[in-house]
């Protein structure tokens, strides 16, 4: 058996998010870090992380959240990780999952609730959107181009002219070009 390893974990949901509040100061052998949501298992670091560790490693996370969002992923990676013989230790909540009845029951505990608020806070953000569509207030990215612009997109499009140089022009990229012709399409 190869010498114990501290191994970390760390994840935010958006490139722009700061990873360095996480496991800050724990002296760690590895760290697999990801920009990515914690939505699914679908996490190439994730999986890198757990294909790596081995019988007797300590998983650092900062805390549950971060590595699952809902309460099956977390039993689902605990599982595996306690079948490897890997103690994984969350920072946050001060808890070490190894294997034993009570320290699985905590973490289920605390998952569950990690899943109720993520569940609420969507709710809330759903009732939010909701809100400000009856207000008619736009949602999503301020629009690129004016009215009149899009029409001269649309129109230059018609006309054949190379879609890349439109967007040369306008400032924007080819995608957005296709969008507009496409959104005026549908009006």
């Amino acid at each position: 058996m190869s010498a114990r390893q501290t191994i970390g974990y760390i994840r935010v949901s958006s490139v722009g998010q700061n990873t360095a509040r996480q496991l800050d100061g724990i002296a760690l052998d590895r760290v697999f870090e990801e920009k990515v949501s914690g939505k699914d298992m679908n996490r190439p670091e994730l999986t890198a992380c757990l294909d790596y560790v081995r019988e007797g490693d300590v998983l650092m996370v900062h805390s549950i959240d971060r590595l699952a969002r809902s309460l099956a992923d977390l039993e689902t990676i605990s599982k595996r990780m306690i079948a490897k013989g890997v103690t994984i230790r969350f920072v946050h909540e001060g808890l070490s999952v190894d294997g034993t009845s009570t320290s699985k029951l905590i973490m289920q505990v605390f998952g569950a609730v990690a899943e109720f608020e993520r569940s609420l806070l969507k709710e809330r953000q759903a009732e939010g959107i909701a809100k400000a569509k009856e207000e008619g207030k736009h949602l999503g990215r301020k629009q690129r181009l004016t009215d009149e612009q899009a029409q001269e997109v649309a129109g230059r499009v018609a006309a054949g002219e190379d879609k890349t140089a439109i967007a040369r022009d306008f400032g924007i990229s080819r995608a957005t070009v296709y969008n507009v012709v496409a959104r005026l399409k549908g009006k």
